[in-house]
């Protein structure tokens, strides 16, 4: 970041952290100014009164994140891949330009509009991860309405919960999902929710497989209306403080909660840590391999990459599909230079022959990372040695929905 290390004069990391620690307004005043595209610069940068637990970021100032992760770049660098849609089946990748998800973005973003929905809406979104996710949940933030992503893989209850809990009149969804060579009938799990959920107005649907779903009066079909639509669309100017979003908690450890994050101060912090902890750089690809159901796959699969103008990986698939080396076989074929995964899914690789792994060239890579509990030794150690090649640091990072970032 040339702006803050020129004017402060910073020469190493240790610099730059110290410099946040010592003079946080300067540090986080210059980076907003020089990292994110303002409509209305902010008047001060924080107001953090941990007495009244009073928290805002940026205040008077004035943006639009889907603006910030896609407007800029497309004019800046259209031609370059934003997504890698690494879809179930290995080999049948699809790479979508940063001018076609513009146009993507605008055309779901009117769609949107033209059905009613306004600022300040909540709209769920119950989605596996592709390219349509992405853009729904950009759309949303483009025409001011706030998202609620529920993982795709929770049952009908579960989504009825949280579409009543954040009085959303409309979801976005998909026909089925496509996952390990299964087909998962996601229609059917939102017609069982809707029924449970009277204030529904509106049910988009997209097509992933092109089953035979049934079709209610309340539904849509998502590719149908956008192809109506212009591939232009006007922005809303958010404030700093508007809600962007909002993820619920697993409920793992009691009843879901419904946490929301604002626009600019997240968008800053998810860029700044999707650079700086994973050593991002010009032209690499970005693989983080959550789902876009979990925060993790908010912040660092679209608004941390993207608001980079990175290129980043949607891995719809698991780790065992069509066997054990998918993780690897899919970092040679697509040349990822950064790899975030879980704990989970290298304790499961870790019990199959090295051979998954050696077979595939990994020199690509540059950075390794995991999410979620500790990595316990043994796990940690196979994945430096053998993935990384030793030579690989491992960023094994910890933090929640409640913060959204990296620590």
């Amino acid at each position: 970041m040339p702006a803050i290390e020129e004017k402060f004069n910073i020469n190493t990391y240790a610099d730059l952290h110290k410099f946040s620690l010592e003079d946080p307004n300067n540090f986080w005043g210059t980076l907003a100014k020089s990292r994110l595209q303002w409509y209305q610069d902010f008047t001060t940068v924080h107001n953090n009164d941990m007495t009244t637990g009073d928290f805002s970021w940026f205040n008077n100032g004035k943006l639009n994140a889907c603006v910030n992760c896609v407007d800029r770049h497309a004019v800046a660098t259209p031609d370059k891949v934003a997504l890698i849609w690494e879809r179930d089946e290995p080999g049948t990748q699809q790479y979508i330009t940063y001018r076609e998800l513009l146009i993507m973005v605008n055309r779901l973003a009117n769609t949107l509009r033209s059905h009613g929905v306004a600022r300040r809406d909540t709209v769920v979104i119950y989605m596996p991860v592709s390219p349509t996710a992405v853009a729904a949940m950009l759309a949303c933030a483009r025409i001011g309405a706030v998202h609620s992503v529920v993982f795709a893989g929770f049952s009908a209850e579960a989504l009825a919960m949280r579409i009543n809990d954040a009085q959303s009149r409309f979801i976005i969804t998909t026909d089925e999902g496509v996952r390990g060579g299964k087909i998962i009938p996601l229609k059917k799990t939102i017609d069982l929710a809707v029924s449970k959920c009277a204030h529904v107005e509106r049910v988009f649907v997209s097509q992933r497989t092109g089953g035979d779903v049934p079709m209610g009066k309340l539904d849509v079909h998502l590719e149908d209306e956008m192809e109506k639509q212009s591939d232009e669309c006007f922005a809303e100017v958010m404030d700093s403080e508007d809600v962007l979003f909002m993820l619920y908690t697993s409920g793992s450890t009691g009843k879901p909660k419904g946490l929301v994050h604002t626009q600019a101060g997240y968008l800053l912090y998810t860029g700044l840590t999707h650079q700086y902890v994973f050593n991002y750089q010009e032209g690499d690809v970005f693989g983080c391999l959550a789902d876009i159901g979990w925060i993790t796959g908010h912040s660092y699969v679209v608004y941390g990459p993207l608001s980079n103008g990175a290129t980043t990986v949607l891995f719809e698939s698991t780790p065992e599909y069509p066997d054990p080396g998918r993780y690897w076989e899919m970092v040679e074929r697509l040349g990822i230079t950064q790899l975030y995964t879980a704990p989970t899914a290298l304790r499961l690789l870790l019990r199959y022959d090295d051979s998954f792994v050696s077979r595939y060239d990994r020199s690509s890579l540059r950075t390794l990372g995991c999410v979620g509990e500790p990595l316990n030794h043994e796990a940690w150690e196979w994945y430096y040695t053998l993935v990384g090649e030793k030579r690989c640091p491992i960023v094994d990072t910890w933090w929640q929905t409640e913060t959204g970032g990296e620590y």
